[in-house]
């Protein structure tokens, strides 16, 4: 017990979904006397949470960025967002214009949906909405209505140059799987150019380690238990003593159940019924938000063997958790991963 004890309380904090729909904000001295600033809200879909040591309060400006974020540039949901307004243009043959930071992004995420082989698809979106798991009407579609939408999917049908995005009838952009990970990189920006001392970023199952503590201790980062009977169940921590960010992809995220199935929203592009690679958790630390949020998802789509040489492309570590309860690691995670749940075990692979 002591062992995820050490870990619970950032559990708490950067993984666990709490106060939906309230803001709380906080100022405190650390042990050290440096001043310490914390915030929750909820944006993005999901919760947000910050605690940042340093000499200015950051925390509304980073939430508020966010807002931003969501609002006018990535949500498909957003009337008059870019990636709405893209969809909306679809078939037009009109190219998009895009800002310089939607453009980059999906720039990212192609080269991303390539290198995986289309595992992570930014045209997952009318497949998505059909699923509508994590919405307001979620179902388990019929295998026809699925047959009549998978013709639009397909990341090489989202052309991209200097003068905007084009996209063919029919197709629908949903930038979801790596939203909270743009999050945290917006976030390190912010942070990059203010007088920072150490912060955890939380965007619901993506986080950014930033900096040092005050006490210039590890950060103590758990991941959760995928099969926890609540969101305070661990299954082990990481002890990191860099800046990275960390992002969590798992079927007990979002999810419906029908006549005993899991249905859940961690969508496989080629067949447009939710994963069935054997895992049910998928953790990656790496340095770019973007790319661990990607990450998470298209290795979990993938499953553990062919997971191994994209994470090795994009010098990336993982924690992954089979339905069996076997947890694996890169080699990078062995000096850095605690399992502190019984109920699982370490196998090497």
């Amino acid at each position: 017990m002591k062992r995820i004890k050490k870990y619970l309380s950032i559990s708490l904090m950067v993984l666990c979904i709490f106060l939906v729909g309230c803001k709380s904000s906080a100022v405190e001295k650390s042990s050290d006397n440096q001043d310490s600033y914390s915030y929750t809200g909820f944006a993005m879909g999901t919760t947000i949470s910050e605690q940042i040591y340093g000499k200015s309060d950051l925390t509304k400006d980073i939430f508020s960025e966010l807002q931003s974020l969501e609002d006018n540039l990535i949500s498909w949901r957003v009337e008059n967002s870019e990636i709405s307004n893209l969809n909306k243009s679809a078939g037009s043959g009109k190219r998009t214009k895009l800002s310089s930071s939607t453009e980059n992004y999906l720039k990212k995420v192609l080269q991303l949906s390539k290198d995986s082989d289309g595992a992570l698809d930014p045209t997952i979106g009318q497949i998505a909405r059909l699923w509508d798991i994590g919405g307001d009407n979620p179902r388990v579609p019929e295998q026809k209505e699925i047959d009549e939408l998978l013709p639009y999917v397909g990341y090489k049908n989202l052309d991209i140059n200097d003068d905007g995005a084009l996209i063919p009838e029919g197709f629908k952009i949903d930038l979801g799987a790596v939203g909270k990970g743009i999050g945290c990189d917006i976030s390190k920006e912010i942070l990059d150019k203010n007088d920072v001392d150490g912060a955890v970023i939380s965007v619901g199952g993506s986080i950014l380690v930033y900096g040092q503590k005050p006490d210039k201790s590890p950060w103590k980062i758990a991941i959760t238990d995928p099969r926890g009977e609540d969101d305070s169940s661990v299954l082990g921590g990481l002890t990191i003593n860099k800046d990275c960010y960390i992002s969590t992809s798992g079927d007990y995220e979002k999810y419906i159940m029908k006549d005993g199935v899991r249905y859940h929203h961690i969508l496989d592009p080629s067949t447009g019924y939710p994963s069935d690679s054997d895992l049910i958790s998928v953790t990656i630390v790496c340095d770019n938000g973007l790319l661990s949020d990607g990450l998470s998802t298209a290795c979990f789509i993938l499953g553990l063997e062919k997971s191994q040489s994209l994470l090795e492309k994009y010098n990336a570590e993982a924690v992954f958790v089979d339905k069996d309860k076997n947890v694996y690691m890169t080699d990078g995670m062995k000096d850095i991963f605690e399992l502190t749940n019984d109920n699982y075990k370490i196998v090497n692979n």
